[in-house]
């Protein structure tokens, strides 16, 4: 049997006819215990539905005017014996897009066993099935604010409601694919939030080869999250997408941890499940390594690494990566 290798031309034929394989994915809830009540910390965010009885994995449901129509998910994994008496660094971790990615999707790739022995709380929110982490220009669905909601409400209400180190030097920010351009696009906007930043098959630049990854965006939230509407608008509008993309902010990861991760192939045509996902990584491979030639250029130090498969979370990448997280934001408060 022959081996499938798509090229990127392929791809940027692929954009317009792979989104329609995207399926609405409800995603598994934690069982839930009311009461719903206001917890201070952000203004405007409410928690509807909570279960705290595990002892390290405690979920929330929120109700917030930025996220119509749903009340978005978060998980929030604490550290072996928990003390609220010692402050400890967050990393915000952002899932990808399409059929089982929500909040839960970091339990499959091992986070609670990865993080044991480390301490370090973990974040892991709802983040539209295609909201790119971004205020959608256009919705038909409702207000889908995903950057207000994280960065304006999320942070505030994590930081008074649990015991973190409530600055940039406290924090990291990781996603995969959709969520690992999340990752940047959040380090790009909001560089004195965060201190270390990481990316599992996420692009870069959404001009990067004749926009294919910001055509994506759009036409994968017009499908699945946005009801016709778009999340940087048709025709796009440039400001905000200039505004968002990371490749376009090189200096705002200026003395930050970088950690990027992509996959190299080998892409075979023998298992049907991963033929999309694989020839997304054909157009996020060498968009990451343009990116991290930017990176050179300005003389700005990272890790890149490419693993031997497609697109996927490498389980080798991600678990040094966690480590690397731990110990650059352990540092910081040392």
């Amino acid at each position: 049997m022959s081996k499938f290798r798509p090229t990127r031309r392929g791809v940027l034929k692929t954009v317009a006819t792979a989104v329609a394989v995207l399926a609405v994915s409800a995603g598994g809830l934690v069982t839930t215990a009311p009461p719903a009540g206001a917890v201070e910390g952000a203004a405007g965010l409410e928690v509807v539905k909570r279960d705290e009885h595990d002892p390290r994995m405690k979920f929330y449901e929120f109700s917030t005017p930025e996220i119509g129509g749903f009340n978005p998910r978060v998980n929030v994994l604490l550290p072996d014996g928990y003390d609220p008496g010692h402050s400890y660094p967050v990393l915000y971790l952002l899932h990808g897009g399409g059929p089982g990615q929500d909040f839960m999707a970091f339990d499959d790739y091992g986070i609670r066993q990865g993080t044991v022995g480390m301490d370090v709380i973990v974040v892991m929110p709802d983040g539209g099935m295609a909201g790119w982490y971004t205020d959608a220009k256009t919705s038909n669905a409702g207000k889908r604010n995903w950057e207000t909601f994280h960065i304006d409400q999320l942070i505030p209400w994590v930081d008074a409601n649990f015991s973190t180190i409530g600055n940039a030097e406290g924090r990291a920010v990781s996603g995969f694919s959709m969520g690992g351009f999340g990752a940047l696009k959040y380090m790009a906007a909001h560089p004195d939030l965060f201190d270390s930043v990481s990316s599992h098959s996420g692009p870069a630049d959404l001009r990067h080869d004749f926009g294919v990854v910001g055509h994506w965006a759009n036409a994968s939230s017009a499908v699945v999250e946005l009801m016709g509407g778009t999340a940087f608008g048709v025709p796009w509008d440039e400001g905000k997408v200039s505004k968002e993309n990371p490749a376009e902010h090189i200096d705002s990861f200026r003395g930050k941890r970088i950690f990027l991760s992509a996959g190299a192939g080998p892409f075979k045509d023998t298992d049907p499940s991963r033929l999309i996902a694989d020839v997304n990584e054909i157009e996020v491979l060498p968009n990451q390594r343009a990116f991290r030639a930017q990176l050179d250029k300005a003389g700005i130090p990272h890790e890149g690494r490419e693993h031997g498969a497609g697109h996927t979370v490498d389980k080798q990448n991600f678990i040094d990566d966690l480590h690397g997280i731990v110990a650059h934001l352990s540092g910081n408060a040392s």
